[in-house]
């Protein structure tokens, strides 16, 4: 089970993920412009200063996969959203429709 702190940052990285994605987008699309005009290595140079002082776990990449119902962060199935100790426990169970015992 996951400390409830691990849990609160990650719901942290989310929100400012979520918050700050436009702008993320704005700045990294001037930057990968192909135009080598003067003035457009100038606005170059500010996006990526602006990008620079946007704050870290703003980014998408900082937000990790976690198991909804233990917190886990490893072994996480996408599809189901849980981790795979989870996912094999619900289907002994018998809680996950279609899915067999074949070899565990």
């Amino acid at each position: 089970m996951a400390k409830e702190s691990m849990k609160a940052r990650e719901r942290k990285r989310e929100r400012l993920a979520a918050r700050y994605e436009s702008k993320r987008e704005e700045l990294v699309k001037i930057l990968k412009s192909k135009d080598e005009s003067d003035e457009m290595a100038e606005m170059k140079w500010e996006a990526m200063i602006k990008l620079q002082k946007l704050p870290k776990n703003s980014a998408k990449c900082r937000v990790h996969n976690r198991c909804g119902l233990t917190g886990r962060p490893r072994g996480y199935m996408r599809q189901f959203g849980i981790s795979r100790v989870t996912f094999r426990e619900m289907a002994l169970d018998g809680l996950i429709p279609g899915v067999k015992k074949s070899s565990w």
